[in-house]
């Protein structure tokens, strides 16, 4: 079908509503738990086909909800109109500048692409599937963030059309209120079309990770939180207790098996690295190890994360600090002897640059907390029904020591709990620039 503004503006995209073929298609995301099926689908070729889509919905009562990878949140309901920015893939590196421009449907395997020959990289997070944009203005957390900060501590401009349908440029001084939101707020003010955002230079880093025998979970969990804090902020490092499937495509000594996963980055001298990762090398018994020099654009290497797409429910919570007692009840509700649909429960070390911004204001969460605690179930199978009460045990395990959470790994956390992401006061401004933006509402809007 077309689409037809008040204005007359066509769209150049396909638009598309239930039972037309390629609807499904438009739709399809990461997470294969979560179907919407909007009134409208429009998938847009341009900042100008998101405006006028922007103006027709407003013309029509209806709300608007955005999609590029499908790897965040869905907006469900009728009365709605859905975006999609996944042909929106340009990418544009000025490497005298060290900066890149990318659209809304680029994804950071296509950024590394072009930074990469140019020695220089944006801070990817752990796998380079994800979208450049809802990743960046939901924080942005990279492996390389304790050295580097969020990602959106590193955007110098946004394109974002507006509740009116207006295509503008937003940065710190132009719309500073309008791009301080966005910056960590991500929904509710507009639909970002394109960012633009400064890189590092680093070619190559120490990192990989080692897989532990899931047994021996307990006393490698204790010897991480014991060791993670003394590293230096140039080191970022995680750790997983990983039920990982019977699957042929896994390096056999991880087919179905329950393993406990420390991943390491460090970007100074290799040599430094090694030294900085050996008190942890020999904690419990080795199922595989994959540490070396490795290029940037091979990141994806130290965490692993499923490439392709798969249902999940996931929540995340961050917390002030790590006592053994946290420990203890996180082995409790998701160690190897507990039967679970959870597939991922990670600890990730925060700190270093990460409790600050480091170029721009912005409204990203969590800086004060010290770790970020992830738990990922996959609702299939005979336990399906049990993946959200797990993934609830986990958060609810750890909130003796919470200190707010990471809005791109907020998941299922209920709305009411939202908010509590942010100060009071920063909510209470984010609430008012959203009101001031959008008076109508027809934004999903996360809190």
């Amino acid at each position: 079908m077309s689409l037809t503004t008040p204005d007359a503006a066509t769209i150049v995209g396909p638009v598309l509503t239930p039972g037309d073929a390629g609807y499904a298609e438009e739709l399809a995301g990461f997470n294969v738990a979560t179907v919407q099926a909007p009134d409208v689908v429009v998938g847009a070729t341009s900042a100008d086909d998101v405006a006028a889509a922007v103006r027709h919905a407003r013309a029509h009562g209806l709300r608007i909800g955005v999609r590029a990878t499908g790897h965040g949140p869905v907006v469900e309901g009728h009365g709605l109109l859905t975006i999609t920015t996944s042909r929106m893939t340009e990418v544009t590196v000025d490497p005298i500048a060290r900066t890149a421009r990318v659209g809304a449907g680029a994804r950071w395997r296509d950024v590394i692409a072009a930074t990469a020959p140019h020695g220089l990289t944006g801070l990817v997070g752990s796998s380079s599937s994800v979208g450049v944009v809802g990743y960046t203005l939901g924080g942005g957390l990279s492996p390389l963030g304790r050295q580097f900060g969020y990602a959106a501590d590193r955007v110098r401009s946004i394109e974002v059309v507006t509740a009116d349908g207006t295509v503008r440029t937003v940065d710190a001084g132009a719309g500073s209120d309008l791009f301080w939101a966005l910056l960590g707020g991500r929904d509710g003010c507009g639909i970002v079309t394109a960012l633009e955002f400064d890189l590092v230079g680093l070619t190559t880093l120490y990192g990989g990770g080692i897989y532990f025998a899931g047994g021996a979970a307990e006393q490698v969990l204790h010897a991480w939180r014991r060791w993670a804090p003394t590293l230096p902020e140039e080191a970022g490092t995680s750790v997983a207790i990983l039920r990982l499937p019977p699957d042929p495509m896994l390096p056999p000594p991880l087919q179905g098996q329950i393993a406990v996963h420390v991943r390491f980055t460090y970007t100074g001298d290799p040599a430094v690295g090694a030294q900085l990762l050996a008190p942890m090398t020999s904690v419990g018994p080795v199922l595989l190890q994959n540490v070396d020099v490795m290029p940037v654009a091979a990141l994806d290497a130290v965490h692993m994360d499923p490439p392709g797409p798969m249902p999940s429910i996931e929540r995340g919570s961050t917390v002030r600090d790590l006592p053994a007692d946290a420990v203890d009840a996180i082995l409790a509700v998701a160690g190897p002897t507990v039967a679970s649909p959870l597939a991922i429960v990670e600890i990730r070390l925060l700190g270093g640059r990460l409790t600050a911004p480091q170029g721009v204001p912005n409204s990203v969460t969590a800086r004060s907390a010290s770790y970020s605690v992830l738990a990922i179930a996959v609702p299939a199978g005979p336990a399906a029904e049990l993946a959200g009460p797990h993934v609830g045990a986990v958060n609810a395990a750890v909130a003796p020591w919470a200190d707010g959470g990471l809005l791109n790994f907020a998941g299922s956390t209920p709305a009411a709990d939202l908010p509590g992401l942010w100060s009071t006061d920063d909510h209470d401004r984010l609430c008012a620039i959203r009101e001031r933006h959008d008076p109508g509402g027809i934004f999903r809007r996360t809190v």
